[in-house]
């Protein structure tokens, strides 16, 4: 899927009023396939991008175009089309804590199913081989009946990155393809650094694998620069910088990164900013 923004704009449903945008003239283009990391600083705009990208928050101002189509120009119907060519993958999974894992990964095809088969699929799994398959690369295949309330929190968020994976099969008896898009918010953060590789390297040769558009935000910016050909650097809701991995310099992230060096080295936040507001809860879980 190609991704166009032109001077676009966006604030965040729950903004003050008053409140500068959380991204602001923001002009991008992604090609179709294309594998891009996002990377910046806490309130850089990134969760932000990945929301207007998927289509569930509208620009403010600008332009988005998504294989060519304006999204926000459609009618109700061909808007929720275009949304199931898309898996958007938040940085904690909605996962219902008695549901079963199975049952979780495989809601990553409900948005291409219709209302009957999603449904049935909540009862009754169809594809139990696709979701064994899913966790299996994430060395998950054990926990394919375990109930989500008994798994650790990074067991956790690999169950959401296998969900991505399924996204991305033709669903059992069908030729359509799956998701054109992946658009994946943080997710490494419950992650122990061995698994943070395993499971980033899992996501991007699979989307490779599917000539599916990858826009991913990371806070690890070592990973990002290993896995990515191209790296997005946000500040203050504006482009810093639109650069090939190799030519991401340290210069480049000191900038990027000032007065939030803490976040690049993923060091806990200095006193003074502690002070001024919650610190983010970092996890590294099994």
């Amino acid at each position: 899927m190609k991704l166009e923004l032109q001077a676009l704009s966006a604030r965040h449903p729950a903004a003050r009023p008053g409140a500068a945008p959380a991204l602001r003239s923001l002009t991008l283009a992604v090609a179709p396939g294309e594998q891009v990391a996002i990377i910046g600083p806490s309130g850089a705009g990134k969760t932000t991008l990945l929301q207007v990208l998927a289509c569930a928050l509208p620009p403010s101002a600008g332009h988005l175009r998504l294989d060519g189509t304006a999204p926000w120009q459609l009618p109700r119907r061909a808007l929720q089309r275009l949304r199931g060519r898309l898996f958007l993958a938040p940085q904690v999974p909605p996962l219902p804590p008695r549901q079963r894992v199975v049952t979780a990964v495989l809601a990553g095809q409900l948005p291409r199913l219709g209302l009957l088969a999603s449904v049935r699929s909540l009862f009754y799994p169809a594809d139990i081989p696709g979701a064994h398959a899913a966790l299996d690369r994430l060395d998950l295949a054990d926990k394919l009946f375990e109930r989500v309330d008994r798994l650790s929190g990074g067991e956790r968020q690999r169950v959401g990155l296998a969900r991505a994976l399924v996204a991305l099969q033709a669903l059992p008896g069908r030729t359509d393809a799956g998701a054109r898009l992946l658009l994946v918010d943080e997710p490494l953060s419950a992650l122990d650094p061995t698994r943070a590789r395993q499971a980033i390297g899992t996501l991007v040769t699979a989307a490779r694998d599917h000539a599916t558009t990858l826009v991913a935000t990371l806070h690890q910016v070592d990973v990002a620069l290993a896995h990515f050909p191209r790296i997005v650097g946000l500040r203050d809701g504006a482009l810093a910088f639109d650069l090939p991995a190799a030519e991401v310099t340290r210069e480049r992230l000191a900038r990027l990164y000032e007065q939030h060096e803490h976040e690049l080295r993923g060091e806990a936040p200095p006193p003074e900013v502690a002070a001024s507001g919650p610190a983010p809860v970092v996890m590294h879980c099994r």
